[in-house]
């Protein structure tokens, strides 16, 4: 498809001033093929990989219409995990920068209900959430869908795997049946069409394939033994040196066990897996997001939805049961035109996994001799960054320009040693480059940020 300008589609000047400013000039090919129709009003299916840009198409779609000045829950965006209620959400705020005083707020798990409701009862022009905890604001009463105009259901197959399907139908039913419902999935399997049927009307269907000619992913399969994973996973980092690396596990034990094992070869890694509180995963994700780890050991459904760009390669460590999972998980890799690279270990007893996702594949497989790899790394795979934890935040009014004045300024440091700034409401989580960063923990210890004196720590 031809990829069109932004500037050619019928979107408020707002929202133009905001492409502009984050650099979008021309839409992706979902966005080219579904933005139209839902400016049109038409109800949508979409099938889409993740990284295709799906969320700036429903993002700018929902945000158009928007009226300003009426603070009731005006769109729903509904996703199958925290993680990407989160990505979500901000994507959703950069947007909506130049349309003035606009609300979103994520309602998700692992989060307190209390804080959320007090948000609710400020009004919100657009909720983002889970469908559990959505379900529980609206079971209590504390969130009313009475003014809804659009609906999304992103990564819905997702979320049916997940089980949500009745409290999707749950929440629709809280809904007026004169909305705009827009539904983004990877997959299309005969259970998600049934849901379409009863929620959707008379929808126009767009289709973008994950692979492209200028966003190739190469793939790699090694056999191996069951006992050789761990050593065969640092032969495959010693090889290919890939920063940032996903490796995903089969299991939460697996996947922290992993980590451990690559902490001890020298090798920043971390874990993310479902036994982690909220906060603890809002941190991992900020870390591998930032360049402070190397490599994000994650099972799949925690790592569900991790929209982050420029990982280098991504590493089964032990072969996805079925092929829709394999093709989310090397969808991680090759983002934004870059090549990506999937490299998948296969015991003897997972071959027979291997035959859906050859069947998917264009070509035969090709297959390494992981023996041939060197065993470990010739230098430790250390990540470039490291980062500073400021116990400040949002409700504390501090801007990433703040943090960025103080440790150019008195800290003295050069911009260049300033990575990625992430702000929540009680926390700033500041990149810094490795060799300067005890350096900027001192100064920042001894300074003060927009004249407070804040703790500063490194993690």
């Amino acid at each position: 498809m031809t990829h069109v300008p932004f500037s050619s589609l019928p979107l408020p000047a707002s929202l133009l001033q905001s492409l502009a400013q984050l650099g979008y000039e021309n839409t992706t090919d979902i966005q080219a093929s579904a933005l139209p129709l839902i400016l049109a009003g038409r109800d949508l299916i979409a099938q889409a990989p993740t990284g295709s840009g799906k969320t700036a198409a429903f993002g700018l779609g929902l945000l158009a219409p928007l009226n300003p000045r009426f603070f009731g829950c005006q769109s729903l965006v509904l996703s199958p995990t925290r993680e990407l209620a989160a990505q979500i959400t901000e994507e959703l705020r950069k947007l909506a920068r130049g349309m003035g005083n606009i609300k979103i707020v994520t309602l998700s798990g692992g989060i307190p209900f209390g804080p959320q409701a007090a948000s609710l009862e400020q009004g919100a022009h657009v909720i983002v959430g889970t469908p559990g905890r959505v379900q529980d604001h609206l079971s209590r009463g504390t969130l009313q869908l009475d003014s809804l105009n659009c609906l999304v259901l992103d990564e819905a197959d997702r979320m049916l795997d997940m089980g949500f399907v009745d409290a999707i139908r749950e929440i629709v039913g809280h809904t007026p049946s004169r909305r705009q419902t827009l539904l983004f999935s990877a997959t299309y399997p005969p259970s998600l069409a049934q849901l379409t049927g009863d929620l959707l009307r008379d929808p126009a269907q767009v289709k973008v394939e994950r692979a492209s000619a200028d966003n190739p992913i190469e793939q790699l399969f090694y056999e191996i033994e069951p006992e050789q994973r761990f050593a065969s996973v640092l032969r495959l980092l010693a090889a290919n040196r890939p920063q940032p690396c996903i490796a995903f596990c089969h299991t939460r034990q697996q996947c922290q066990e992993l980590a451990d094992y690559l902490g001890a070869e020298g090798i920043s890694a971390q874990a993310l897996h479902g036994d982690m509180e909220q906060r603890e995963r809002d941190q991992v994700l900020a870390l591998f997001a930032n360049q402070s780890c190397s490599v994000l050991t994650a099972t799949d459904v925690a790592a569900r939805g991790i929209d982050i760009a420029g990982v280098a390669a991504v590493i089964n460590v032990e072969l996805a049961a079925d092929p829709a999972a394999h093709t989310h998980r090397i969808g991680r890799s090759g983002r934004a035109g870059q090549p990506g690279l999937a490299l998948s270990l296969v015991a003897p007893r997972e071959l027979k996994r291997l035959r859906p996702i050859e069947e998917n594949h264009q070509g035969p497989l090709q297959w390494g001799e992981i023996e041939q790899l060197p065993e470990r790394p010739e230098r430790p795979l250390i990540a470039p960054m490291r980062t500073l934890a400021v116990a400040g935040g949002r409700k504390d009014k501090l801007r990433p320009g703040d943090l960025l004045g103080a440790l150019t300024g008195d800290a003295g440091l050069p911009g260049d040693a300033i990575g990625k700034i992430s702000i929540s409401d009680f926390q700033a989580l500041v990149a810094i480059r490795r060799e300067q960063a005890k350096q900027a923990l001192q100064r920042l210890s001894d300074g003060k940020i927009k004249g407070r004196r804040f703790k500063v720590r490194l993690i």
